[in-house]
């Protein structure tokens, strides 16, 4: 091997774990101008890359691994939902219904007129929550009041959060959203899905703090090894930030623009670079399984889980647009080179989507469209098999079995349906490239317990909710890297560690498949590479 025209910036030995079925391990590997130059030399061939200004890092008993990759993130909204504007309430940070409700009041009382915003409401897990009725929210403050579902796919607001946004008896719902109202047609201080819930937590977002927001947010990905997220719910409002912020931004960034009424974008596919690039639109054909609103072929079960989420007996809960609307919404952009990210948990959903798309690929045929899903809690064998035929990904949110994996089986659907949700395994077995993630800040940023979970399948009580929809420890991993990469139309930049690549890299504390597969989750992220730059712990 010809020696190098100049020396690396960084050469790291030790346990390197590729994700290139060509050389699956290494042994070192040398960055030069933020790229993967070489790799896996000999003593000779290495000490020919070291020169005087090359940082030399041997990772000893760790082991390092591509930058994570999230498929299916919010980081734009995270850094609003985690900044000392909106209270974190999410069971993660508040488990007792005491402690949320205290947070509420206090949070009230702090802000005055300005309103009080917070995140996380979830009375699955919270246990003993008072009903959020606008009564209730009404005698808690006279002031703005919003308190987001830990879902992300409702709001619960009082009177006065809906004069400061204009919203009425009398507004119209929007497309593939709704305001709640009551018997007589008034506002019950609901709002399920993006369009309705968005206006709400406007009030959240102040302009000049957002920069620093979504830089702390960036920082919170690289410490949990992320080097690329996708953003889900992408408002072009959030352009000339994100341009202004372009070089300072530690995470790279694929957008998924939100689709409108209007069903249009000023932008093109791909716009961008490898920093920041648009790369799809999102549709949400259903809900959550949270609040009762995923569109399933059989029904709910009664139970007191789910008559406190407010899901009437026998419900099958229902999708956000019928099949004639989601058609319209695929039919327009697909044909335009679009990339379509379709978030769908009943099983009923999958089908109606899984025919859209078909009818789309018939009628304007693709070599390359990596057409999506997301979450597909209750996906079943048959159409996952259909949608690998017909060429759509999967990206499967399994962390919900981390912390819902109880309440999934006992409260909400059963053993038969609840136990293979989120089948991995069987996503897996029919050759889709797959990926996993944490749709955060439903669940925190947390990759490696997606491995773990993905490879145990263990719910909060220890019990193993279909063991034969485990993935081994390596499957995960490339879900979460190349595979991942791989749906966002990036595999061939990153998600792997090969020559001519972006040198996005994580150290981790030690080789994730030589521990068992639940430490996996609490191995310590060393380090976060953003080609070849220490972007974790930030260099002093």
């Amino acid at each position: 091997m010809p020696g190098p025209a100049q020396p690396a910036d960084l050469v790291i030995t030790g346990t390197i774990l590729t994700v290139d079925d060509s050389r699956p391990t290494a042994q070192n590997l040398a960055v030069a101008h933020g790229r993967i130059a070489a790799i896996d030399l000999s003593e000779d061939e290495l000490k020919s890359w070291i020169g005087p200004d090359t940082t030399v890092l041997s990772v000893g008993d760790g082991c390092v691994l591509p930058g994570f990759v999230e498929a299916h993130g919010h980081p734009l909204m995270e850094a609003v939902a985690l900044s000392d504007r909106m209270v974190d309430i999410r069971p993660v940070t508040l488990p007792t219904a005491e402690e949320v409700v205290a947070a509420v009041h206090a949070e009230v009382a702090r802000r005055g007129a300005d309103g009080a915003y917070l995140n996380g409401w979830d009375a699955l897990l919270q246990k003993g929550l008072p009903e959020p009725t606008l009564q209730w929210l009404d005698g808690v403050a006279d002031t703005p009041l919003v308190i987001m579902h830990n879902s992300g796919h409702k709001a619960f607001f009082n009177s006065a959060a809906a004069r400061a946004v204009g919203v009425t008896r009398d507004t119209p719902d929007p497309k593939g959203a709704r305001y709640g109202r009551d018997a007589n047609g008034d506002l019950d201080g609901t709002a399920e899905e993006s369009a309705a819930v968005f206006p709400f937590i406007g009030g959240a977002l102040s302009v000049g703090d957002y920069p620093a927001l979504l830089l702390a947010e960036c920082h919170r990905l690289n410490q949990a090894g992320l080097t690329t997220c996708s953003e889900m719910a992408f408002d072009p409002m959030f352009r000339p930030l994100l341009d202004a912020l372009h070089d300072q931004l530690t995470v790279r960034l694929r957008t998924y623009e939100m689709s409108t009424a209007e069903l249009r974008t000023e932008a093109r596919p791909f716009d961008g670079d490898d920093v920041v690039r648009q790369v799809g639109i999102k549709i949400w054909v259903d809900g959550s399984p949270w609040i009762g609103n995923i569109d399933l072929s059989f029904p709910y079960l009664d139970t007191e889980a789910t008559r406190t989420i407010g899901v009437v007996p026998g419900s099958c809960g229902h999708a956000n647009y019928t099949r004639e609307q989601l058609a319209e919404i695929v039919h327009t952009f697909y044909p335009q080179g679009w990339q379509m990210a379709c978030h769908v948990q009943g099983d009923r959903g999958v089908d109606t989507i899984l025919d859209v798309y078909e009818e789309a690929l018939r009628a304007h045929p693709r070599d390359d469209h990596r057409l999506r899903l997301e979450h597909v809690g209750a996906i079943t064998d048959e159409q996952l098999a259909r949608a690998h035929a017909l060429g759509v990904t999967c990206s499967l949110f399994v962390d919900q079995l981390h912390y819902w994996g109880d309440v999934i089986v006992d409260g909400l659907f059963g053993p038969q349906r609840g136990e293979r949700w989120m089948p991995c395994g069987s996503a897996a077995a029919t050759g889709m490239r797959i990926s996993l993630h944490n749709d955060p800040p439903v669940t925190p940023e947390e990759p490696l317990r997606n491995i773990s979970v993905a490879a145990t399948r263990k719910a909060p009580s220890g019990r193993v909710l279909a063991p034969q929809e485990r993935l081994t420890v390596e499957q995960a991993i490339r879900a979460q890297t190349l595979d991942a990469a791989y749906q966002l139309f990036a595999d061939d930049r990153i998600g792997s560690i090969e020559v001519g690549k972006y040198a996005d890299l994580v150290v981790l504390s030690a080789d994730p498949r030589a521990v068992d597969p639940e430490e996996v989750a609490g191995l310590d992220v060393r380090a976060t590479y953003l080609a070849g730059r220490q972007v974790h712990p930030k260099p002093a």
